[in-house]
């Protein structure tokens, strides 16, 4: 008889600790690894030039053989939108996703010309699938997105518990929250609780979205002219809101963005949006309608560039441009970073005649999907977990939520606050740390996916900052002499004021050279060294600035006149 005792369980994240977005979870034994989710997040504006950031996958990749299953919580970016690049690291046997979550899902892998197939799974709340130690079933949450779920994972140590993301709305858009199956789970037994941490500064609870229903319907009854509505793509409920509304007052609706139309086209697929066919028109058509039976539904509520908002702002829309009279309602709230480009957004809108709302307590247009500190605390008291691990947030965040959770009586040391890639070791219903795997973070720029590396991350952002110097010298190597003066070229760096800066650059240049060649022969390195130290400490001395500096050092050509 085999008495081998199952192997312990490490429960750790590849993204979502630190930061909101790129969740990514795992459960992993000895010969098993599942993830929870594969999310992407979408780069600030001090990342240039990056599309996507997301987990670092070699864990996975050296550990393939055990990877079994993904199990998919909803269907937002920050939780699929990883998925494709996970692909092309991976082999993913099986997912397992909500209905909607599995149709976004097919649509993302068809757009980005993954042509792997993958099997996808629907389950629902009834649903129970075993992985080989793992018994995995699921409890319905309420969320800004339907079909959305909390995960429950039983391994032969202990109980796991993931909330998914959630609010405990009593009034929702779509289905309740079943409070009566998370409470079963509490009275079960839980070893261990992840739980969203993303409104955990937010005291109080999260408004329901009947109450943004209402602050809708008041717009749409006062809007003079046309509607401009700008939300997240993902957040169904919002977009199903603003329909019912557009219905209600007989509007026309044309979307514009490409995210904005794909999630529409699969949610109306799928019945979870409900706009008809007669109410909603082509971009192309809009021009046969008043403006006062308009209303345009579109991306672009954080400020992004590149987004249908913003373009419309600055007068790049093909099919859209401002016109004085017009309502542009924001109804999303800013995240973290995003404030300063939402700003300049709303600047522009409202210097060319638009009225522009956003969320406030004069216009109730948003509530948040995530629960806020009394949700948290209502979460823990059902659940009550032997430890606790606070999930996707940034670090004050989880740390907060792990001091709500120490006021309802946790042992601190019992509270976990993690970073990507740490690990906690369940063995015997106790949870100790374990060691760590690598959770960088990979920005994807383009079509490349094998990212790029922080080095070249911190290059763009010097170059943003402060410029590029170049210095190009002219050198015969076997004599280690100067055959030229040293020329200094700059791009995105001299200001007014600095006109004599470049050559007083060249002269100490040079000055340097020389005295380095009377050493002797010199290698290439020493003389790139030189160049590059003696023109960063003269040009941050001046400027307070610091510059690429990119020596360029050509070696004596026979063939070639370098004094022409």
């Amino acid at each position: 008889m085999n008495t081998k005792m199952p192997s312990p369980v490490s429960v750790y994240a590849l993204g979502g600790l630190g930061e909101v977005g790129k969740n990514t979870y795992v459960v992993e034994d000895d010969s098993t690894i599942i993830l929870i989710d594969a999310g992407v997040m979408f780069p600030e504006a001090e990342f240039p030039g990056v599309d996507y950031v997301i987990p670092d996958y070699t864990h996975l990749r050296n550990n393939r053989s055990k990877f079994k299953a993904l199990f998919i919580t909803h269907g937002h970016e920050d939780h699929i939108g990883g998925i494709p690049f996970l692909m092309r690291n991976v082999h993913i046997p099986i997912i397992y996703a909500p209905k909607l979550a599995a149709a976004l899902i097919r649509r993302k892998l068809k757009d980005m010309r993954i042509r792997e197939q993958v099997k996808i799974v629907e389950y629902d709340e009834d649903d129970v699938f075993f992985v080989d130690n793992f018994k995995v079933s699921f409890v319905t949450m309420t969320h800004s997105i339907p079909d959305s779920y909390g995960v429950l994972v039983e391994t032969s140590h202990g109980k796991i518990f993931h909330t998914g993301d959630f609010k405990i709305d009593l009034t929702p858009v779509g289905r309740d929250i079943n409070l009566g199956k998370i409470a079963e789970i509490g009275n079960e037994g839980v070893e261990l609780l992840l739980s969203d941490s993303t409104n955990a500064e937010v005291p109080g609870y999260t408004p329901s979205e009947t109450e943004v229903i209402e602050g809708i319907l008041e717009i749409f009854a006062n809007a003079p002219a046309r509607l401009i509505v700008s939300t997240f793509s993902s957040n169904i409920s919002r977009i199903s809101q603003i329909v019912e509304a557009a219905v209600t007052y007989d509007k026309k609706i044309a979307i514009i963005g490409r995210s904005m139309t794909n999630v529409v086209t699969t949610a109306r697929e799928l019945g979870y949006i409900k706009i008809p066919d007669e109410q909603l028109v082509d971009l192309n058509d809009l021009k046969k309608y008043k403006l006062e039976e308009q209303v345009i539904l579109c991306t672009g509520s954080q400020g992004e560039p590149m987004a249908a908002l913003s373009r419309i702002a600055n007068g790049d829309h093909k099919h859209v441009s401002i016109v004085p009279g017009d309502t542009v309602v924001f109804s999303s709230s800013p995240i973290p970073g995003n404030g300063a480009s939402i700003d300049r957004v709303v600047n522009q809108l409202s210097k060319l005649g638009a009225t522009v709302l956003t969320n406030s307590i004069l216009t109730n247009i948003h509530s948040s999907g995530h629960p806020s500190q009394q949700e948290l605390m209502l979460m823990l008291k059902l659940v009550r977990p032997t430890y606790f691990m606070p999930i996707h947030g940034e670090y004050r965040m989880l740390q907060i939520h792990g001091e709500i959770a120490e006021r309802l009586g946790m042992p601190k040391e019992n509270i976990f606050i993690m970073e990507n890639g740490e690990m906690l070791i369940l063995e015997n219903k106790t949870i100790k740390r374990g060691p760590k795997v690598p959770a960088d973070a990979i920005y994807i720029d383009g079509n490349d996916i094998n990212g790029i590396s922080n080095a070249v991350i911190k290059d763009r952002k010097i170059l943003s900052d402060d410029g590029l110097v170049a210095v190009n010298i002219v050198i015969d190597s076997k004599t280690s002499k100067l055959l030229m003066p040293a020329k200094v070229y700059s791009r995105g760096f001299v200001k007014w004021g600095f006109s004599d800066l470049l050559p007083k650059t060249e002269e100490r240049v040079n000055a340097a050279l020389e005295e380095l060649f009377k050493s002797g022969r010199v290698t290439f390195g020493e003389i790139k060294n030189v160049v590059r130290e003696t023109t960063q400490r003269y040009l941050y001395g001046i400027t307070g600035r610091s510059p690429m500096i990119i020596p360029i050092v050509m070696n004596k050509n026979d063939n070639y006149d370098y004094t022409r």
